[in-house]
């Protein structure tokens, strides 16, 4: 009897075995079997020789859908650590990272590898076809370019292209064929980039030096220091040597201008692309050419951390400390610490950069663990002068102080841009009644409804409720509602009020949410047809526009009110990338910071521009409270209808858990932060422990009881290093 051990995307954490008579079914390959009533894709893992299941319960495969394994034994080995660290269904993690083109349940049939002309087509001539069918013209030139063409080079050109494609087959223009032999790829020399300072150099060199072996690098380099061309020159060398690059980004708006530098110094060598905007086909294409070796760098955002590379040889991780390397939701993993992982499996470097490392990055290099790079000096310029408007001694118009009115007056009088800098979107954050003090509360979120004037709305940011502007309070009656607060949107109301003349733009999720939207954007600042930028942070991140020579920083203390025991920290490094915006062209550029508490030792380290020095206060904080990185942390959320049964459950599991008798501190359950959201509440329960293989033992211990005694009532999950509370 051949049996397969198979991972299913099913919220239990076990494999399920199978019969099946397909003798070439390989482990990371597709496979089609009966679940319940159901069919599901799953993947698999192992060819066991015995299962614990009775054979005559055996359920038989219904087919084995690729003829070679997706996913190479180094892919697997990940995902599995992947799944064990953060206590999660391998089967959901693996389909999880796959294209959704490869999760669906489609037939048998196989797509053909590849395509030539038939003698028909081959006789054809391209100006028979209407000028108008451009798909058409442009596929017949493809086919005629070389003798065969592979399956995903026509699928890359969209879905006019592969409608053509169908149209010829009919017609009896065009064959399938089998791919032919492959040639070793022979890449072209990437084109010469500026010369490299000496620190530039230094940090280059090293990363090439390591190139073969597992070294975690942290290059630290302030704003404009040019840790993006050494990225480019450790990628010339690795691609010399015949490796594979992947370069992790957090956005997805930053990827397009990563892109057009990483295509500019490498022409002709094929790159790709993966993120969240991605059509299902797009993608697949773009991953399976990664898969197959024929893209040498790809690009993406976090899930891309997980795609198969056969002959990876160096890992890049850009702004390492951004928190969207952190999934949210579902599966929670951290991108920047499984490329840390993944580079040390595979026996590679992983460079992580950023201006303002994560602290456990921070502690990791201080403590001799990662290789330390630096860039302490901007390429041809100087460091902003960053200084605070004290709002107790200066009062504001319309959230603008009079210091940030004038210096923006000056700006456009010569010709320079500036940018206003607020990390809330809307017209203002809430409406208020006047009379009896009413708010705008959203009722399915512990959260108030932002106002978005110019439509006359009312909008949820958190669970996306969207209504109307009340004409009169819902509550007395009266008319008297206005808007408190500031948003990027009322900014730009006041900033078109002081200087109605100058080109204003405005750039947050609102007006970026078009495709190409912020490309377009991104043009008309770089042509200086804009004077005046208004944006959240968006604008804070690896941008560089040469003639932006002010920012304004508004409501930045709202940072320090969290409870959250980050937030200094993440205040700290969004204010280092907002304030990196200016002068990075010929004139000096200034950084205006309006706050109430000038004298915070955030803000004069930021004068100071001394991370090292604030990085290390931060830690000697964490270290004598017992927070991270010197504890490791897991965190039980529960949610419910009542924010009762969701505390009910998380006492039980704290029960359980004492009665293990663990190793680790098992805090009281307590509510969440933002304790409904989208119509249920939400509590949490934490457990900590200054031994990472304690916290393991004892989740191994806890979790098979949590599953087992789960409430119907109340939905749960785990999060191992928990970025947020």
């Amino acid at each position: 009897m051949s049996l397969i051990r198979v991972a299913l995307d099913v919220p239990v954490a076990r494999l399920f075995d199978y019969r099946c008579d397909d003798r070439t079914a390989q482990i990371g390959a597709r496979v089609l079997v009966p679940f319940g009533r159901q069919k599901l894709i799953g993947i698999i893992v192992a060819r066991p020789d015995t299962s614990e299941v009775a054979e005559t319960k055996l359920k038989r495969a219904i087919s084995v859908l690729d003829a070679e394994p997706l996913l190479g034994r180094a892919d697997l080995r990940l995902l599995e650590f992947a799944a064990d660290y953060y206590v999660h269904p391998l089967g959901a993690v693996i389909m999880a990272t796959l294209p959704a083109a490869l999760r669906r349940v489609r037939s048998r049939e196989e797509t053909p590898a590849a395509y030539a002309l038939t003698a028909t087509g081959t006789a054809l001539d391209v100006t028979t076809l209407s000028p108008r069918a451009r798909a058409q013209r442009d596929l017949l030139a493809l086919l005629q370019s070389r003798p065969v063409i592979d399956h995903s080079d026509i699928s890359a050109l969209g879905a006019a292209t592969r409608k053509a494609l169908l149209a010829f087959i009919a017609q009896g223009w065009v064959q399938t064929c089998a791919r032919p032999q492959e040639a070793p790829m022979t890449l072209p020399a990437p084109s010469t980039g500026p010369t490299l300072t000496a620190d530039q150099s230094a940090a280059a060199k090293a990363i090439a030096a390591a190139l073969g072996s597992y070294q975690p690098i942290l290059l630290w380099g302030i704003t404009s220091s040019g840790k993006t061309e050494v990225y480019l020159h450790a990628i010339a060398v690795a691609l010399s040597r015949g490796s594979q690059v992947l370069l992790l980004v957090p956005e997805i708006a930053l990827t397009p201008q990563l892109e057009s530098l990483v295509i500019a110094r490498f022409p002709g060598i094929p790159v790709a692309t993966l993120h969240s905007s991605l059509a299902d086909g797009e993608r697949n294409t773009r991953w399976q050419a990664a898969r197959n070796g024929r893209v040498r760098i790809v690009l993406g955002t976090r899930l891309s951390v997980f795609t198969p590379l056969p002959d990876l040889g160096l890992i890049i991780v850009d702004e390492e400390h951004d928190t969207s390397f952190k999934q949210g939701e579902g599966f929670r993993y951290s991108a920047r610490d499984l490329a840390v992982v993944r580079a040390r499996h595979t026996g590679v470097p992983v460079v992580l950069g950023s201006a303002t490392p994560a602290l456990e990055t921070w502690r990791n290099a201080v403590d001799h663990r990662y290789q330390l790079l630096n860039l302490p000096e901007r390429i041809n310029a100087r460091p902003p002068v960053i200084s605070c408007v004290d709002l107790r001694h200066e009062k504001t118009t319309d959230g603008l102080s009079a210091r940030l009115i004038t210096a923006i007056g000056k700006r456009i009088d010569r010709g320079e841009q500036s940018m206003v800098f607020i990390n809330r979107r809307g017209y203002a954050p809430v409406l208020m009644c006047g009379s009896c003090g009413w708010m705008s509360d959203c009722k399915r979120c512990s959260a108030k409804l932002v106002v978005h004037l110019r439509d006359r709305r009312l909008r949820c940011h958190h669970c996306g409720h969207d209504g109307a502007v009340p004409s009169a309070c819902p509550e007395c009656g009266d008319a008297d509602l206005s808007p408190v607060g500031q948003g990027t949107q009322r900014i730009e109301a006041a900033l078109a009020k002081q200087f109605p003349k100058a080109r204003i733009l405005r750039v947050d999720r609102d007006t970026t949410r078009r495709k190409d939207a912020w490309q377009a954007m991104r043009s008309r600042i770089r042509e200086r047809t804009v004077d005046i930028l208004v944006g959240t942070q968006i604008l804070a991140k690896g941008h560089d526009f040469p003639h932006l020579n002010l920012v304004g920083v508004v409501n930045a203390d709202g940072m320090l009110y969290s409870n959250d025991f980050r937030a200094a920290e993440r205040l700290y490094a969004l204010l280092t990338q907002v304030a990196g915006r200016a002068g990075r062209g010929d004139q000096q550029g200034e950084v205006l910071i309006q706050t109430e508490f000038a004298e915070h030792p955030l803000y004069a380290a930021l004068r100071d521009q001394d991370f090292d020095a604030y990085a290390r206060s931060l830690l000697a904080e964490r270290q004598q409270a017992g927070f991270p990185p010197y504890v490791h942390q897991v965190l039980l959320r529960a949610e419910a209808r009542t924010v009762g049964v969701a505390l009910q459950f998380l006492e039980q599991a704290a029960l359980s858990a004492r009665h293990l008798k663990p190793a680790v501190t098992v805090y009281d359950p307590v509510p969440a932060n933002m304790m409904r959201k989208s119509g249920r509440e939400r509590a949490h329960l934490l457990v900590q422990s200054s031994s990472r293989a304690d916290l393991r033992t004892f989740l191994n211990a806890w979790r098979p009881y949590l599953a087992e005694t789960a409430s119907t009532a109340a939905r749960w999950s785990l999060e191992v290093d928990p970025a947020e509370f």
